[in-house]
């Protein structure tokens, strides 16, 4: 596959790209089936009506207005859990991508249809369960469905190899997010609801994950590439949602999220272990070249997240002695 600059923008250079990928996922067939034939194995089938607490519920007066106090969620949580279901609310433009990269026909085709029918329950499970128990204010969570799903804004990625990369990092950033949070909402129907989105997620990011591997194994050169424009580039999904930065920052400050848990729980174990990405042979002077970029930037992420995570043990303890009673000689 022809080398592609570093950050392409999306459309540009298509017909360079089609062909070659047209024939990477013709000899990546075999393993999209076997695969497939895991997941569906390997997954159980679950009802979101079922995890919802309905008996919580009660009808919404003409007049009525939201307030915090009607719920012990954290402004934290309420962050993590607007984005998380604005994310899952964008699917249609996630569905359009994905069968653009992967294709409507054979394995991959029954993948995508099999993926997006699994992910179109999240969105159906925790709207309900923040509906019933007025987690947040609706008429909020519904005019940022309308602007993130008016905005139609997701991720291209310009290739399958970068579009194998960039949702093996994301489906595993979702699961992590999404069972991060549900481990911070004190009500046992909430945690429930996250633990089973966030399972759905890692049973997706396995998948993917494993097809990038095959990726890596047929043409190693493009996929480092690939690894470089969406390693260091990597951005989550929920950009066109409302006030999407300052969400970011909340869910950071908590620990829901963060660079700390981009660095331990992603580009080391997966890209650098599982992928290892450091051991690779057979690279173009191109790739080579991606490659010692990415971990240069992988060692930077490392550093920085090591600050944050000393930042956050360091006010943890401060905040520990602040509680601890006083004592008396």
């Amino acid at each position: 596959m022809q080398s592609l600059p570093a950050y392409l923008p999306v459309g540009r250079l298509v017909g360079m790209v089609l062909d070659a990928d047209m024939a990477l996922l013709a000899e990546l067939e075999p393993e999209a089936e076997r695969l497939l034939e895991n997941h569906y194995a390997s997954t159980k089938e679950w009802h979101p009506h079922t995890l919802v607490p309905w008996s919580r519920g009660r009808d919404f007066e003409p007049d009525y207005e939201w307030s915090p106090e009607e719920s012990n969620v954290s402004p934290e949580v309420r962050s993590a859990l607007f984005v998380n279901l604005l994310t899952e609310d964008n699917l249609p433009y996630y569905f359009r991508d994905i069968e653009r990269m992967f294709g409507k026909d054979g394995a991959w085709g029954e993948w995508v249809r099999r993926w997006t029918a699994e992910e179109g329950r999240h969105a159906t499970v925790i709207r309900e369960y923040l509906t019933i128990t007025r987690a947040i204010d609706p008429v909020e969570l519904e005019r940022g469905r309308m602007a993130q799903m008016g905005g139609g804004k997701v991720p291209e990625p310009p290739t399958a190899i970068d579009g194998l990369v960039y949702v093996t990092l994301q489906e595993l950033a979702t699961r992590i997010s999404h069972r991060n949070t549900g481990a911070m909402i004190d009500d046992r129907a909430g945690y429930d609801i996250m633990r089973r989105v966030a399972i759905d997620e890692n049973h997706h990011f396995l998948f993917y994950r494993d097809m990038a591997k095959a990726a890596l194994e047929i043409d190693p050169s493009s996929a480092v590439e690939a690894m470089e424009r969406q390693v260091v580039g990597f951005a989550m999904p929920g950009e066109g949602i409302p006030d999407f930065s300052a969400h970011a920052k909340a869910i950071a400050a908590a620990g829901i999220y963060d660079l700390s848990a981009h660095y331990e729980q992603i580009l080391e174990p997966i890209v650098l272990r599982f992928w290892d990405l450091p051991n690779l042979e057979g690279l173009t002077g191109e790739a080579e070249q991606a490659r010692e970029r990415t971990i240069a930037y992988i060692e930077k992420s490392r550093r920085v997240a090591e600050r944050i995570k000393a930042r956050r043990e360091k006010a943890e303890v401060a905040a520990n002695e602040g509680a601890a009673p006083a004592t008396t000689a």
